[in-house]
């Protein structure tokens, strides 16, 4: 009966179920020191319920973390560390990343790892596939709701773009991808992942003013990272060859 009255005061206060399962589970040596462990156990609850959201939201296809990622195959510029870039820093100073090599070193998860760190931090992250980026933008802007998906992702404190440049783009796609980046332009962090060095992004763009536009406004305040090494899944792969 208490243990239901319980969950009937939550529902009222608008309190999670996380008080009624800690409020038999909790034991303390006063009234105060009770409540004060209940409190700081919503606390926690909540933090985790809102971490978990963030990373539900962000759009992560796989989650992947710093334990098992190895940074001696990365090169990393003079000014950046691995825990300069675990800490988030460069979300706070709306620095961009863009970590160019060749496919299957490691671009994807160093991405995805980031995000995570972000949202435990409380930031948001919105993360897209390039290609199905500029496909849900031109479906958007088919269907005359271009203004609100582009005020979600400008809610974000960092978008990444995976597999940029794998496969080029028709006008109008470049055309949406080249106004989301602007809108991110010194407002957020921009991560982009791409085997394409920035002389053949024209290639996927086809117009060579809107490319330099793009760099341009990528790398004004922007971290390069190299990915020199093999593929790590052909390393990893079981095939006998």
């Amino acid at each position: 009966m208490i243990v239901s009255d319980i969950a009937a005061c939550c529902k009222k206060l608008r309190l999670s179920r996380n008080i009624v399962e800690m409020s038999g589970k909790i034991q303390a040596d006063s009234h105060q020191e009770y409540l004060l462990k209940l409190l700081q156990s919503e606390i926690t609850h909540r933090e985790k319920a809102r971490r978990d959201k963030l990373i539900k939201k962000a759009g992560f296809y796989t989650i992947k973390t710093f334990e098992s990622f190895r940074f001696d195959e990365v090169t990393l510029p003079v000014s950046v560390t691995p825990e300069y870039l675990k800490e988030c820093e460069f979300i706070s100073s709306k620095t961009n990343i863009v970590m160019y090599g060749n496919v299957g070193t490691g671009k994807t998860h160093l991405s995805i790892a980031l995000g995570i760190e972000a949202c435990k931090k409380g930031l948001e992250v919105r993360f897209f596939r390039t290609t199905a980026l500029v496909n849900k933008l031109a479906e958007q802007k088919k269907a005359g709701t271009l203004s609100a998906f582009l005020k979600n992702i400008n809610k974000a404190d960092l978008l990444i773009c995976d597999e940029w440049g794998y496969v080029p783009l028709d006008r109008l796609g470049a055309q949406l991808l080249f106004e989301v980046i602007s809108e991110c332009y010194e407002r957020k962090s921009v991560i982009i992942n791409t085997n394409i060095e920035f002389s053949r992004w024209v290639n996927v763009f086809y117009d060579e003013q809107m490319t330099g536009a793009i760099i341009d406004r990528i790398l004004h305040h922007c971290h390069l990272l190299l990915f020199p090494g093999p593929s790590n899944r052909m390393r990893e792969s079981t095939l006998s060859i």
